[in-house]
Order: C-alpha cells, then sequence, then structure tokens
C-alpha cells in the first residue's frame, strides 16, 4: 500500500519537474514562426498579383485614356490666358503672354455681367433638378424593388424603355406641351423635364434591391416605423453610392444640355452657360473679342464639375452596407 502510494506521488510530480526544468512538451509554434511560412505567404501574394506585362499594359492604357480626356482640358487653361489674335496666331498648347485674371474679369463683366447670370442659370437647371431627380427616382426604385403590387414589372420595363429614347426626340413635344399650358420660356421648361431620370429608377431599384436587406424592415416596422421613416431614415442612407451616382450623371447631363433650352427658351437672360456660349461664338465674326470670351468662358464652366466630382468621389463607393445586418 505505501509502494502505490509513493508510486502516485512520483508520477504527479513529473509534470511539475519537468515544467521547472523546462525540459516538458515543446510549445506551439505561431503559424507565422514556422519554417517557411514567409515564403509560402510570398508566393501566395504573387499568385494573386496579375502578371507584370499585364500590369504593364493596363497601367498604358489607363495612362492614354487619360492624357485623352485631359487634353481638351489643358487646351482650356492655356487658351483662357490668351488674346483673340494669340489664339489664332500662337501655338495652341503652350501658354504666349498670359493674363489669366485679365481676360477673365473680361469675360465676368462683359455686357453688364450676362455670363454671371448664365452661370447662375445653369447652377439652378443643374441644382434643383438633379436633386429633385435624384429624391424622384429614389422613392421609385426603391418602391419597385421592396413592395409587390399589381403591375410593377410593367411599369418597370416602361422606365426602361424610356432610357432608349433619347433626349432631343423629346423636345419638340414637350415645346409644343408647354407653349399649351403658358410655361415655355420659363425657368419651369427646363426644369420639369430635368427631374425625370428614367436611368436613375433603373440603378435605384437595382442597387435597393441588392444594398436593403428585407430583414432590416422588418425589424424597422417591428419596432413600430411607418413606411415613411423607414425611407427616410434607411432607405435613403443604404441606397447613397447609387443617389450620388444618379445626382451626378443628372447634374452633369443637364449642365451639358444645349437642345432642350434652344428649343424653350428665348430670352437670353433664361440661358444656361451652354447655350449662352453658343450665342457668343455666333457674333464672335463680328467681334473677334468673343473668340477669347467663349473660350474663357467655357474654361470656368468646367470648373463646377470638376469640384462636384472631388467633393463626391468619397460616397462613389460600394460597402457602406457591410455589418449592418447580423448573420
Amino acid at each position: 500500500m505505501n509502494e502505490a502510494n509513493d508510486l502516485a506521488g512520483a508520477v504527479a510530480s513529473e509534470p511539475a519537474d519537468e515544467a521547472a526544468s523546462g525540459q516538458g512538451r515543446p510549445e506551439a509554434v505561431p503559424p507565422d514562426d514556422r519554417p517557411g511560412a514567409g515564403r509560402r505567404a510570398a508566393r501566395g501574394r504573387e499568385a494573386t498579383e496579375p502578371p507584370l506585362r499585364h500590369r504593364i499594359i493596363t497601367v498604358s492604357l489607363l495612362t492614354v485614356a487619360a492624357i485623352y480626356f485631359l487634353t481638351p482640358v489643358y487646351w482650356l487653361v492655356v487658351s483662357s490666358t490668351k488674346s483673340s489674335s494669340d489664339l489664332f496666331g500662337t501655338f495652341g498648347f503652350w501658354f504666349h503672354d498670359p493674363h489669366p485674371l485679365d481676360y477673365l474679369h473680361r469675360v465676368l463683366t462683359y455686357d453688364d455681367g450676362i455670363y454671371v447670370r448664365w452661370f447662375a442659370n445653369s447652377l439652378m437647371y443643374a441644382g434643383v433638378g438633379a436633386l429633385a431627380a435624384t429624391l424622384l427616382s429614389a422613392a421609385a426604385g426603391y418602391a419597385l424593388a421592396k413592395f409587390r403590387f399589381p403591375g410593377r414589372e410593367g411599369i418597370f420595363n416602361v422606365i426602361l424603355a424610356g432610357v432608349l429614347i433619347p433626349g432631343t426626340a423629346l423636345a419638340l413635344p414637350l415645346y409644343l406641351l408647354f407653349s399649351e399650358i403658358g410655361l415655355a420660356n420659363t425657368y419651369w421648361a427646363i426644369l420639369i423635364p430635368s427631374i425625370v431620370s428614367p436611368f436613375g429608377v433603373y440603378l435605384c431599384r437595382i442597387y435597393a434591391a441588392a444594398a436593403v436587406p428585407d430583414s432590416l424592415l422588418e425589424a424597422a416596422r417591428i419596432d413600430g416605423a411607418g413606411e415613411a421613416r423607414i425611407f427616410s431614415t434607411l432607405g435613403l442612407r443604404l441606397m447613397t453610392p447609387a443617389l450620388v451616382t444618379v445626382f451626378l450623371f443628372q447634374f452633369v447631363h443637364i449642365w451639358n444640355n444645349f437642345f432642350l433650352p434652344l428649343v424653350m427658351l428665348s430670352d437670353s437672360d433664361l440661358y444656361p452657360i451652354q447655350l449662352g456660349l453658343t450665342s457668343w461664338q455666333g457674333y464672335a465674326d463680328r467681334q473677334p473679342e468673343l473668340y477669347q470670351y467663349t473660350v474663357g468662358g467655357a474654361f470656368l464652366s468646367v470648373l463646377p464639375l470638376m469640384v462636384l466630382m472631388g467633393v463626391l468621389q468619397r460616397y462613389w463607393r460600394t460597402g457602406l452596407t457591410e455589418g449592418s445586418v447580423k448573420a
């Protein structure tokens, strides 16, 4: 009996002795410290990266595309610093006796500052029209994506058909309609058609179906929230990337729109920038300084688009809804 007790005590003391002497079982080695782990990780990264020749081709194509799109802007920057005679008598892609502030001041003050009025008109047309079009597209797309009602697919197909109709084909019918109701040659003649965006409705429906979870909406309904509050507090926030896209597309479309104002407006005080610059160019043969004013005005007209793109670019990304719903 004593021998059994001595044997049990010896066995119990062995782990303690091993721990004290440091000769016990080897400790677990972290995965990153195992031999060859660094080489395997490097090989894994190399496997996921595209080959060098593919990266060179991609960078080259992107560089060519950037040069193609930025060259006209560079030409505008250079030409806006020249006089009308220098526009035709010097190299177009380099400066010659530049006086940018002087020439731009002439653009802004010519004819009692009519360009400033055109600029304000364009901001109003594009800003109000794009904002209204974005909200209308968001509401329509959200309803088509999250509510089931008779004729839903038929309505959506009609909206898709509207994407295929060019705006120039609708300008004359719209002018006849607005003339009958007395809205031709008014601000409303440009604003009302601008708030309709079939592409915006299509994009908002596709994005709402993918980014707004039904389970989140059901949880909000269970908590007692109404549909209007759910849409304003949840739907609009989760659809932010799509709404920014619709706003940018519609703003640029309205800002660059030329044919609709040409048909609708006859009062020069209501002109947007595009139509106003065209009117200047039409008189440039009799007043050569208008060539320089047209180029300077075109340069100023691209600045709001550049600023808007830079400000809203950070919202133009995906993944905003990640983590909003627990798996």
